[in-house]
């Protein structure tokens, strides 16, 4: 698990800053139609980096971060004052259905993916909403998915076949971090020749990934945003190193 390393940079990161925002934005449009009251989970809530972001898209919402891993839990207790549960989503531990799910950039990490889309569908009430992100494009698998644990990554039409095949409606569906693809796809393949292989050298390379440089962290970030912001208005982008996805359980 890279909880440690993740909890010291997310904060900074470019990637990071730039997903919180996207997840701000459309977090908050869907509970502006919801009543208040409404009950939102994050399923593998990590290290609470995304957590806090939805208690604020929520605000008149009960936030719960849901975790396996008490690793996680351990730096969340510190980023959020919400209810935090160590578990696992298939064999859900709550007794009331959530109007709001996020999972972001977990499902590429279970191997059991249908048990848990359907776990996800079980878990929302009806017409409730499931807010996801997962990586994007087989091409860019690299030492980078090996040593982060990834089992897929995801097509536009990959996605939304299996959540439609598990009871979702799709009501939106793009890929984003559209400005970094070309410099991911170009860094990625050339660095996995030189001996990534070797998994201490992938778990190098991969640390290598999140270090700071400021000035390209700051004009990424800014890029970014400014994406998170079209995709937000609804519009979608054609390229991308990630989707983000809004479905919902018919009601």
């Amino acid at each position: 698990m890279f909880f440690e390393q993740l909890a010291r940079i997310e904060d900074q990161h470019f990637w990071f800053r730039a997903r919180n925002r996207l997840i701000f934005n459309l977090a908050k449009r869907i509970a502006s139609e919801l009543q208040p009251g409404y009950r939102v989970l994050e399923v593998g809530c990590g290290t609470g980096n995304v957590l806090r972001v939805l208690q604020k898209a929520c605000p008149y919402g009960v936030v719960v971060g849901l975790e396996l891993w008490f690793d996680g839990l351990r730096h969340a207790q510190k980023r959020s004052a919400g209810l935090l549960v160590q578990g696992d989503i298939r064999d859900y531990p709550f007794r009331k259905p959530f109007s709001l799910v996020g999972m972001f950039d977990v499902l590429e990490h279970i191997p059991e993916e249908q048990e848990t889309l359907a776990a996800l569908w079980r878990c929302l009430a009806p017409g409730g909403w499931l807010l996801l992100t997962v990586p994007a494009h087989q091409s860019l698998w690299s030492y980078f998915d090996e040593a982060a644990h990834h089992c897929r990554r995801y097509s536009v039409q990959d996605i939304r076949n299996k959540l439609v095949e598990s009871g979702f409606q799709v009501e939106f569906l793009s890929q984003f971090m559209a400005c970094i693809f070309p410099m991911v796809w170009i860094y990625r393949k050339v660095r996995g020749l030189r001996g990534s292989a070797n998994p201490d050298v992938a778990r190098a390379q991969t640390s290598d990934e999140f270090r700071l440089v400021p000035v390209v962290n700051q004009v990424l970030k800014a890029l970014l945003t400014l994406e998170a912001g079209w995709l937000a208005r609804g519009h979608r982008l054609p390229i991308g190193t990630s989707l983000v996805v809004v479905a919902r359980r018919p009601a």
